[in-house]
């Protein structure tokens, strides 16, 4: 599990990084203002979260069935969230219609607390983990 973590986690940060210069160089011609800092807003969330899969990776004390558990909300939070995120920021560029996913955004921003509650508890829950 640790491996996993640590690799989706260098991915999502690497993806993150991509994004972001994307954003910032190709796609400011492109979108409104208030489309740029939507798309900066999931890669900051993507790039948070990538961080955080990497010390969740390297928290001792921490059984492998919470980094699992925490690993599914963080993931999939991040795809709902970002990549719903990316996709209606730039809809106007594929001239396509993602609208249908704008209820996606906050079930992923939902999945994305969920992970945080779930470290939370397990990390005041346990004994083990160092003080």
């Amino acid at each position: 599990m640790v491996k996993k973590l640590l690799i989706v986690g260098i991915i999502y940060a690497v993806t993150a990084v991509v994004l972001g210069a994307l954003g910032a160089h190709a796609l400011e011609k492109h979108l409104t203002i208030d489309q740029l800092k939507s798309f900066e807003t999931g890669v900051r969330y993507q790039m948070y979260h990538a961080l955080a899969l990497i010390l969740v990776a390297s928290i001792p004390g921490i059984t492998n069935k919470t980094k699992k558990m925490v690993f599914y909300f963080f993931s999939i939070g991040v795809i709902l969230f970002s990549l719903s995120i990316y996709l209606l920021t730039t809809a106007s560029l594929w001239s396509f219609n993602f609208s249908f996913l704008g209820p996606v955004t906050p079930i992923g921003g939902l999945l994305l607390i969920c992970g945080w509650i779930v470290l939370l508890w397990k990390i005041i829950s346990n004994n083990s983990v160092n003080r």
